[in-house]
């Protein structure tokens, strides 16, 4: 009897397309909020093209005309970039910014964001590698998300009201604490806007009282090093909102102390008065006291 055998159609499976693996550095932004996560996603993108414009400034020192209209196009640039990305992501979120001024809505929002393209303008032009791009998310008064990022060294910083600050770099996620240094004499004191009169008789007190003092140009990343606490205290006057908002969340979450020069810790209060005081706990009192000379 002959036997039949049945006969299978043997469909192949298809190939499954191999997902690339995520980077250390992606993984780390995914686990982020997700209003932190475009943050985060927008001043990458800005950078991205700052750092080539970056590369282009040595050889334009040397031209008669200088970078000056060149580093402009690069500030207008970086805001469009942060600007076109940010709004794609919140439509509905308005804009407080250095060079467009303020961008409303189409509809009645409390959420804005308060951005500044490159802080430290001028060591950009001097191809100096020491400026930032800040981002800071506000819903109503209150600063609730902060991003400073140097795109030269891949340094970011941020922070979210509540849950602490921290730096991000390839190697990893690191928790930002202030200092615990509590003798004046041994702090290393941050300050900028030298060109002004109060700066300048506010700077000279603690010329002598303090272990020496740094002047790095870019008010965001002064902020950012007291958060991180590579330097003790920061004092200044003369600023706007986008220079500290970010910083200012940043040092609160880094278990710090911010307030303007008569110990009034609300940002606003610390915007009208335009001075402020960036330090530890053990510092302040010190500080303050200095200040009454």
């Amino acid at each position: 009897m002959p036997i039949t055998v049945e006969k299978r159609t043997i469909t192949p499976r298809a190939k499954t397309q191999r997902k690339r693996p995520e980077t250390r550095e992606e993984k780390m932004i995914a686990a982020l909020s997700p209003n932190l996560n475009v943050m985060v996603e927008a001043v990458r993108r800005a950078g991205h093209n700052l750092v080539r414009d970056f590369g282009e400034i040595s050889s334009l020192q040397v031209s008669q005309k200088g970078p000056g209209d060149f580093v402009s196009n690069a500030d207008l640039m970086a805001e469009k970039n942060l600007i076109t990305y940010l709004k794609e992501a919140r439509p509905d979120y308005a804009f407080l910014s250095e060079e467009c001024g303020e961008l409303k809505p189409e509809h009645d929002s409390q959420m804005r964001w308060v951005i500044d393209p490159i802080d430290g303008t001028t060591n950009f032009l001097h191809a100096i590698p020491v400026f930032a791009l800040s981002v800071a998310l506000f819903d109503g008064r209150d600063v609730i998300a902060g991003v400073i990022y140097n795109p030269i060294t891949n340094e970011l910083y941020y922070a979210e009201k509540g849950r602490g600050a921290f730096l991000m770099t390839p190697g990893g996620n690191k928790r930002l604490r202030v200092s615990g240094r509590s003798q004046l004499s041994y702090a290393l004191l941050g300050a900028n806007a030298f060109g002004y009169p109060q700066s300048r008789d506010t700077i000279a007190k603690f010329s002598d009282a303090v272990a020496s003092t740094r002047f790095n140009g870019c008010t965001t990343l002064s902020l950012a090093a007291v958060a991180a606490g590579q330097t003790d205290a920061y004092i200044a006057c003369r600023f706007k909102l986008w220079d500290i908002a970010a910083g200012y969340l940043l040092i609160k979450e880094a278990g710090g102390y911010v307030s303007d020069f008569q110990e009034k810790r609300d940002l606003w209060d610390i915007l009208k008065s335009q001075t402020i005081v960036a330090t530890n706990m053990n510092l302040k009192k010190s500080i303050f006291k200095k200040l009454e000379e």
